[in-house]
């Protein structure tokens, strides 16, 4: 096969691009715009596949889509560039309404006109899948957890703009035909993070003997989905999800934000000597705007359709990651000192 990934350079498309080339031998065209979290190195194990191209393209503009489509001609598209910060979506919230909800549009259109041109065996054969969020959902009491049937209640712009998103890509379908699958995730974590989110901003904090931030009073709830993990339910969701459906990936790892920066300190204080104990520069702060405070995804219909399961339980799967950070400075140190050096994101300021 030959698969169009949108938003390759990223956490989760890198992973996908890697897994497609190196696990799964599929022809793989990356097409992202490199903007801040976007890094290139991720490709590093793939760059000089035969495999492999690059092609960097704003999935806004229709133009440079329709010649993806027109020289490439994919059997399928996994779409994953987006803004993908929800405190950067609270300080800027354009560039989510621009890139999740213009850019999907604006791929969905040109994906249409390609997929309505195919010979009808092709045709039937294509797949658009839309990977999204848990965010969409809004907010959990204690019990219970996401199926593919709940309500959507997006909380931030972030959660809002993929909500909107993922309504695009279902009308798509039932409007058009065009054969759309849509995912939603829960947190995802792994090797090539981008310092920003909460693992990977915490194992460099703590690393360094930095401040490290803990929201409120750090029992919001998440559940934690493995990258890799995640890049192998997609490839089988695209393989074998039926157009018009949605399929929840999910890790079964439900921790709290405190027990997961609890969780880091002592996985480094075990291999790194710091002197003391790093669970000392755990910082409580401010609480995020609108923070939503558990999410759970049931994997269940994706376990029992399409045969998948996450391989790593949450503690394997973060040793593997703060390992990866020891020994892959090399990866994360320009982002720490030219692109993001740690600070605080997502507090509302004041109107001038």
């Amino acid at each position: 096969m030959k698969i169009v990934v949108t938003g390759g350079a990223g956490f989760i498309g890198s992973a996908v691009c890697r897994y497609l080339v190196q696990d799964a031998g599929a022809e793989v065209v990356n097409v992202d715009n490199l903007t801040y979290a976007a890094n290139l190195r991720s490709l590093d194990p793939i760059a000089g596949n035969p495999l492999y191209t690059f092609i960097r393209a704003d999935i806004c503009d229709r133009d440079a889509m329709d010649a993806v489509f027109a020289r490439h001609a994919p059997d399928a598209v996994i779409h994953l560039a987006a803004e993908s910060h929800v405190d950067r979506s609270i300080n800027g919230s354009d560039a989510f309404i621009r890139t999740n909800v213009v850019g999907t549009h604006v791929l969905l259109e040109a994906a249409r006109a390609y997929w309505m041109r195919l010979p009808t065996e092709r045709a039937t054969a294509f797949r658009f899948l839309h990977v999204s969020t848990d965010e969409v959902y809004g907010s959990l009491g204690p019990e219970g957890s996401f199926s593919e049937e709940t309500a959507y209640d997006p909380s931030s712009p972030y959660a809002a703009s993929k909500a909107s998103a993922d309504h695009l890509a279902g009308a798509w379908h039932r409007t058009f035909g065009l054969p759309v699958v849509i995912s939603n995730c829960s947190n995802n974590y792994g090797p090539y993070h981008f310092p920003e989110k909460l693992i990977p901003l915490i194992i460099l904090n703590a690393l360094e003997e930095m401040p490290l931030p803990v929201y409120g009073d750090g029992s919001n709830v998440r559940d934690w989905l493995y990258v890799e993990d995640h890049a192998r339910a997609l490839c089988l969701i695209l393989a074998e999800g039926r157009p018009g459906e949605k399929y929840n990936v999910g890790g079964r790892n439900e921790r709290t934000n405190l027990a997961v920066v609890e969780t880091i300190c002592d996985m480094l204080d075990r291999l790194v000597s710091a002197g003391a104990p790093r669970r000392r520069l755990i910082s409580f702060v401010p609480d995020r705007p609108g923070h939503d405070h558990r999410y759970a995804i049931n994997p269940e219909k994706l376990e029992r359709d399409i045969g998948w399961r996450a391989e790593h339980d949450f503690d394997s799967g973060l040793a593997k990651t703060v390992r990866w950070y020891l020994d892959n400075r090399a990866w994360w140190e320009p982002l720490r000192k030219g692109v993001y050096s740690g600070e605080r994101l997502g507090l509302i300021k004041a109107a001038e």
